[in-house]
């Protein structure tokens, strides 16, 4: 066992776990942070993503002790309200099926438009391309990141 000191969601949070211990279950099992899903526990669905510096990782297979000084962001520190972009457009588009991979689909989504916010249909499906739904919703996935780049691009012309 040892300790570590991970920035969370913009917070410092002690953890004392095994240094192999993968990041999903320190986030579900020690930090009380259940919206990272656990899909496959071999980082091929996207369902555990989360966002290590701003880089949409799988964190079932992300030990703990590789982590450092990264940030992390999970769903839940994607945004305070609910209301970024992404999770906006989601519910515009009506998204959700079943529901259980949209947290890995969001956080991929969020980190594609922060890294190339006016992705075309090729860049949306290279990046999305990590993350399985087992409803098929893939088209309203790709409807709902065009509406959040489009809000994202319209309000960075209203700064």
């Amino acid at each position: 066992m040892a300790t570590y000191h991970l920035k969370i969601n913009g917070k410092i949070r002690p953890v004392n776990v095994d240094p192999s211990t993968p990041m999903l279950w320190v986030l579900r099992d020690h930090l009380d942070l259940p919206g990272t899903k656990y899909g496959c526990g071999i980082a091929q669905c996207g369902a555990c993503k989360v966002h290590v510096d701003g880089v949409a990782v799988p964190s079932c297979q992300l030990p703990v002790s590789a982590v450092g000084k990264q940030a992390i962001t999970t769903i839940e520190g994607l945004s305070a309200r609910g209301d970024h972009p992404v999770q906006k457009a989601w519910i515009e588009h009506d998204v959700a099926q079943c529901g259980y991979c949209q947290a890995g689909q969001i956080m991929t989504a969020a980190a594609l438009l922060k890294q190339n916010p006016k992705p075309t249909d090729e860049d949306i499906d290279a990046a999305m391309s990590g993350n399985i739904c087992r409803c098929g919703t893939y088209l309203l996935i790709k409807e709902a990141i065009k509406s959040a780049a489009k809000e994202t691009a319209g309000s960075s012309t209203r700064k």
